[in-house]
């Protein structure tokens, strides 16, 4: 579980948008620029190059 206060104050550092927080795949989405930034041992990761790119499913979902 990520802390909201932390949450609230993260952003990502492509786009500078807000991150969304997934508990079941353990990632911070950021929606503007199509990333999700995995969280491991409760530490989010916000490296470019670690991020996931989101699938168009997903994106479709969301919209």
């Amino acid at each position: 579980m990520i802390d909201k206060k932390l949450l609230s104050i993260l952003v990502c550092p492509v786009s500078k948008a807000p991150l969304e927080y997934n508990a079941e795949k353990q990632e911070l989405i950021c929606w503007a620029s199509g990333l999700a930034y995995p969280i491991r041992d409760d530490i989010p990761v916000m490296l470019e190059n670690e991020a996931r790119v989101l699938t168009a499913e997903e994106k479709e979902q969301h919209a």
